[in-house]
């Protein structure tokens, strides 16, 4: 389905999963930052503490149909299927990055988002005023119109996979220069969702039926193993375990 080189000449795309693994609307306004004196009370939401509930359905809640596409085209030249395993857009991903842009997430809610704006170091993590379904947004679009340029009309998804990779190295080395978006920002907040988005739980999308773990023989959830404590350098014999079970666990009636 694809070559060994990633983004960048000889480096396999795989060697990317390593790198760091982590489990809108343009014209949005920011909102005014406000604060509150708590005394003698417990801050409190409803809903807030509740445990997360497990992505239902396979319709697209944030993406549109090219925005999606765009999706599935990119993350499959990040991690491609190959002889090691199957790759993101087989495991789910784009659905996976499409609920976390339409969740808090997407929306920047826990982040603080009122500024300045001067531009941060690598170190300092995101950066961007936008939040990320709006980066996400303004992102696919302008790559479209780079591809669209630089490949005589053809948006990023008609284009061969040699050219694919292309432009990715050019958007994570920063030499694509995009309209309204850093390129080489989106391109680190892109693989970074898609390693999550890989390796996470299933019940957030991605990592369909743990074929990930299974891949890197990562045991997930499980809550003991005292049996294993003391088999150094042995594989891990037992399945693994999502946060909601295994499906061969669910009775059947």
């Amino acid at each position: 389905m694809s070559t060994s080189r990633g983004t960048k000449q000889g480096v396999n795309r795989r060697d990317l999963l390593t790198a760091g693994l982590a489990a809108g609307s343009l014209a949005l306004p920011t909102a005014p930052v406000t604060a509150d004196t708590i005394a003698q009370q417990v801050p409190w939401a409803p809903g807030e503490a509740n445990k997360p509930s497990p992505v239902a359905g396979s319709e697209y809640r944030f993406l549109s149909a090219d925005e999606a596409a765009w999706l599935d085209a990119a993350v499959s030249r990040l991690i491609p299927q190959d002889e090691t395993g199957p790759g993101a857009r087989e495991l789910g991903v784009t659905l996976f990055i499409d609920r976390q842009l339409a969740g808090a997430y997407g929306r920047a809610e826990r982040w603080y988002m009122a500024g300045p704006w001067s531009k941060g170091t690598d170190s300092q993590g995101y950066q961007s005023r936008m939040t990320p379904a709006q980066m996400y947004r303004a992102a696919i679009k302008a790559m479209d119109a780079y591809c669209r340029d630089k490949f005589g009309g053809k948006p990023f998804v008609e284009l061969s996979m040699e050219q694919q990779d292309t432009v990715l190295g050019e958007l994570e080395e920063g030499k694509a220069k995009l309209q309204n978006v850093d390129a080489k920002a989106f391109f680190k907040q892109f693989l970074l969702n898609t390693q999550e988005g890989y390796f996470a739980d299933p019940m957030y999308g991605g990592n369909k039926d743990m074929a990930a773990w299974k891949m890197i023989g990562f045991p997930g959830a499980r809550y003991d193993y005292r049996d294993f404590v003391d088999q150094h350098g042995k594989r891990y014999p037992l399945p693994p375990v999502a946060i909601y079970g295994r499906p061969d666990w669910t009775s059947k009636a």
